[in-house]
């Protein structure tokens, strides 16, 4: 009966490890299950990792419900403001009437002073609106990310591909669109806000958020 050779009298295997389950050279330790050929590696919170990014899950696309939420409540602010400018520009129109003297030679041409003065008072409170609209959306839309309604509900405009803030070059582009489509007795405009019903990328993507390459977020 022969025990092995002269090097390994009794016959033992040469790896020590060989045959009692332990991993071989190359092989993954027995913790755990081998990965399943074809399953993509995980990422983040259990979600499939996309081409090594193991980051945090997709957001939140929002809704059509906040966002307009949001609106009303950027429309409830520029009523307000609208409302003072208003309030002030018909009382200094009114003061001056008063002050035409009925029975002045000038009467009527007093009165058609102060009603050109309201006009222009009026198309002052109309540019000031403008002004002021687009700095309240642009501005914060493009270094904060949101507007006063916006934070109201929770949403955020994200540039599309980075998820960053989008910056005052998207900002201007999103602001814009509408705008342009409210001179069509906003017609244009209210299509605009109502494009992300029509989109099929699963973004809700506005006209003008497809224009300015952003998409709107919820927490």
């Amino acid at each position: 009966m022969s025990f092995g050779s002269p090097n390994n009298p009794y016959g033992q295997p040469q790896n020590p490890q060989q045959g009692y389950g332990y991993p071989q050279q190359g092989q993954q330790p027995g913790y755990g299950y081998p990965q399943a050929p074809g399953v993509p590696p995980q990422g983040a919170y259990g979600y499939p990792q996309d081409q090594g990014y193991a980051g945090p899950p997709a957001p939140r696309v929002a809704s059509m419900g906040r966002r307009f939420g949001a609106r009303l409540i950027d429309g409830a602010v520029f009523a307000v403001i609208y409302g003072v400018l208003a309030v002030v520009g018909v009382a200094g129109a009114v003061g001056e009437a008063k002050n035409c003297d009925p029975n002045a030679v000038d009467y009527n041409t007093c009165i058609n002073n102060a009603g050109s003065d309201f006009a222009a008072k009026f198309g002052a409170i109309i540019g000031v609106l403008a002004i002021i609209g687009l700095l309240y959306e642009w501005l914060m839309v493009g270094l904060v990310g949101r507007t006063l309604g916006k934070m109201a509900v929770g949403l955020h405009v994200v540039n599309a591909e980075t998820g960053g803030k989008p910056g005052l070059g998207k900002s201007f582009i999103r602001w814009i669109i509408p705008t342009v489509g409210s001179v069509l007795c906003g017609i244009g405009q209210l299509l605009v806000y109502l494009s992300p019903f029509w989109d099929k990328s699963g973004r809700q993507q506005g006209w003008h958020d497809k224009a300015a390459g952003t998409m709107v977020i919820q927490n």
